[in-house]
């Protein structure tokens, strides 16, 4: 497997073939901000919040850095005002969702976000799908889903299976940026599950 040069931020490293910008930004101690991004699973990107500029060959365009592959000659530029002012717009849109997340407060200052810009649809859930892909991709369960579609969707535990798997293991709980996810469980769990569930949860 060849390496390839690439330049981020002005820093000149040789990645491997294969890797995001995302993966060789890392490696070189550039930090880029993500909400949907986890090591263990397969890349996703759902918030967009990674967004970097990419240039190759004299052209630059706006892309995910946890989806785009390294390539020869590339050059990123993580931070620039048109960077900045999509992350700004993303955490927006967010913070309308998950006013008192504290992961978005922290980014929402330091990108200047206006957590008063839209109309609060307080589901809290932000649709990163970390619960969703670990579940399926590490636990093999399938315990929780997304239902709905467009500005209704929202993460919804299959109490069937929730009610035998989730109670002792809650592996995926650490992931939410929001807690969207322990609301929504405690809700089935009252809701669903059985006497019996509580009695072990205790």
């Amino acid at each position: 497997m060849s390496n390839i040069l690439v330049k981020i931020d002005g820093r000149e490293l040789e990645a491997r073939e294969g890797m995001t910008i995302l993966e060789a930004a890392k490696e070189v101690g550039v930090a880029i901000p993500t909400l949907c991004h986890y090591e263990k699973l397969e890349a996703y990107g759902g918030c967009r919040l990674c967004t970097v500029e990419a240039e190759v060959r004299g052209r630059t365009k706006l892309v995910a850095a946890c989806l785009y592959p390294v390539e020869k000659d590339l050059v990123v530029i993580t931070r620039s005002e048109k960077v900045d002012k999509i992350r700004k717009m993303i955490l927006e849109l967010l913070l309308a969702h998950a006013p008192v997340a504290r992961e978005l407060q922290g980014l929402a200052q330091e990108y200047g976000a206006d957590k008063d810009r839209f109309r609060k649809e307080s589901s809290f859930c932000i649709h990163c799908g970390l619960c969703v892909r670990y579940c399926a991709e590490i636990k093999k369960k399938e315990a929780i889903g997304f239902v709905d579609r467009g500005t209704t969707r929202e993460i919804s535990f299959i109490p069937e299976i929730a009610s035998q798997e989730c109670v002792n293991c809650k592996e995926c709980f650490p992931l939410c940026p929001t807690e969207a996810l322990q609301a929504a469980f405690v809700l089935t769990q009252a809701l669903s599950f059985p006497a019996s569930s509580f009695e072990s949860s205790e």
